[in-house]
């Protein structure tokens, strides 16, 4: 079958999975029409802004900047939300009596259909705008603007093709998850970025525009402002790079097409060595307490790791809470005491203990038979979050102050810190024992249907709970810092902050162990909705 018979078949079919989707449900539909809104809004205050920009001496290096970015986003968007376009996975065509070929030039036009590239379209637009000036550039501008947004679509159809067997596994639904940490981490970035360009000027961004320029989809926007400036060498040059990219893509895409297509699962083929295999201890359990104690810290370690939900929360925080702390001290505007940044994000892990064990919480509830077993499982869930954050708090203090060369202050930061995480802690414990709530296994949401009010009661009350917890300490630090001889006394903090903290843990657990004694029933049918 001809590419011309099957290409309006498919985006007739893209068009249906759009409108089916949003028939599921009202608030499906309602959440995707507030998304277009605020994309094509934003795309419109892009495109103003981009507009404004025209006749700007670094116009140049901020839109080949901005269209790099776009480029790389869409390489990315495939890995970290696969289940946003169901027709990213061509196994659902292997049936077929398709051609590669055919079937390639189909999906690039139905892929063309969606938010994704009329916003990317009305970004690329606005760009041409800013740096063109005469008609040959604007003529060139045309065919800029479908180069790259060729590119771009042909880069996520290619990336989700070599990937999609990755992305449809367990693996592929952890990385998804992981996507938060991407954007956390980016968003600091952009702050770092956004900080430094205001006190500089974009001049900032010139060195970065000169080699972003011969980089595809970044290449065709460059083309544009070399006919500008006459340069119409180099301009057929980036418009030839863009093409070649395009080819390219659209070669690798088609290979993985055929390969996905012709050639066998992995999963439907048996294995070679069908024996039964006993699994070697990895040692863990050999490392930590005997009895009860041990065992529900291996199993609360063991959900870090392999979990999706929990990974994904736990490598959030500890990227979160080195990149704060961190970046406001390269920049250097920033304090020891945002240290104590890393012990607060790792002590909201704490926080509904309960519900990220989801339904199989009724295995754990046959063993809590009394208060003193509710009292071993928080103390030994508390052991098992201690083991990491207490040694990378401290880390991250210690790096904190070594980059601020504010060594004095080292005590002070590290009492804070472990005052913070006790009363953390206590709280936790406490909450999660009152409040409990379920975390939905599949998808990207946190917090089940109808418990949203729960999750900010006990994140947000357990969080000014604890803010009040610590207020001695932090009156101590602030009386020693304005006391004449506060400075000479300044190291009792670190002792001073750690017995706090060690106490608060402690009274909180055996505060929190009656309510998880006596409400079990009602913290399992809580944390099994999802």
């Amino acid at each position: 079958m001809s590419a011309g018979a099957i290409t309006p078949v498919f985006v007739r079919l893209k068009l249906s999975l759009l409108r089916n989707g949003l028939r599921q449900s009202g608030g499906r539909k309602a959440a995707y029409i507030t998304s277009a809104v605020f994309a094509l809004l934003f795309a419109a205050l892009q495109l103003i802004g981009l507009i404004a920009l025209r006749g700007h001496a670094h116009a140049e290096s901020v839109v080949v900047l901005a269209v790099a970015v776009l480029g790389l986003g869409w390489a990315v968007m495939p890995l970290f939300f696969p289940s946003g376009d169901e027709t990213l996975d061509p196994t659902r065509l292997v049936m077929l009596p398709l051609r590669p070929g055919p079937l390639v030039r189909a999906l690039l036009t139905a892929s063309l259909v969606g938010i994704g590239p009329l916003f990317t379209l009305c970004l690329l637009a606005g760009s041409v705008i800013a740096v063109a000036r005469g008609g040959a550039a604007f003529a060139v501008g045309v065919v800029a603007v479908v180069l790259a947004l060729l590119v771009c679509v042909a880069l996520a159809r290619a990336v989700a093709a070599a990937n999609v067997r990755l992305l449809t596994s367990r693996k592929g639904r952890d990385l998804a998850v992981l996507s938060g940490l991407v954007i956390a981490v980016g968003a600091q970035v952009v702050n770092f970025g956004a900080q430094r360009i205001g006190a500089s000027g974009l001049g900032e961004l010139d060195p970065a525009g000169d080699v972003l320029q011969w980089v595809p989809p970044a290449s065709a926007i460059g083309a544009v402002h070399a006919v500008s400036e006459g340069a119409y060498g180099r301009a057929a040059a980036q418009l030839a790079l863009s093409a070649g990219a395009l080819a390219a893509l659209l070669a690798v895409w088609s290979r993985h097409l055929t390969r996905l297509m012709t050639s066998p699962d992995g999963s439907t083929l048996p294995t070679a060595d069908t024996s039964v295999r006993e699994r070697s201890s990895t040692g863990l359990s050999g490392l930590l307490p005997a009895g009860r104690t041990g065992t529900v810290m291996e199993r609360s370690l063991r959900y870090v790791w392999r979990d999706p939900k929990t990974k994904a929360a736990w490598v959030t925080s500890l990227a979160i809470g080195l990149i704060v702390p961190v970046f406001n001290a390269w920049q250097g505007t920033g304090s020891v005491y945002f240290a104590c940044f890393a012990a607060g994000m790792l002590g909201i892990q704490m926080y509904n203990q309960f519900g990220q064990d989801s339904s199989a919480f009724w295995m754990v509830a046959t063993t809590i038979s009394s208060t003193r077993d509710a009292h071993a499982e928080l103390r030994a869930r508390a052991y098992a979050l201690l083991l990491i954050t207490l040694p990378y708090a401290t880390l991250v203090t210690v790096l904190t102050t070594a980059m601020l060369g504010d060594w004095p202050r080292l005590p002070e930061a590290l009492g804070l810190s472990f005052a913070l995480l006790g009363a953390m802690l206590a709280t936790g414990a406490w909450t999660s024992a009152r409040f409990p709530y379920s975390i939905p296994q599949e998808g990207y949401k946190n917090v089940a249907p109808g418990q949203t009010g729960l999750a900010w009661i006990s994140i947000f009350g357990g969080m000014i709970g604890a803010a009040l917890l610590c207020a001695p300490v932090i009156a101590l630090t602030i009386w020693l810092n304005v006391s004449a001889d506060g400075e000479d006394l300044a190291w009792l903090l670190l002792p001073v902050g750690t017995l706090w903290g060690a106490m608060l843990t402690a009274v909180g657990l055996r505060l929190a162990a009656p309510h998880t004694a006596r409400r079990l029933p009602e913290i399992l049918q809580a944390v099994s909705k999802g």
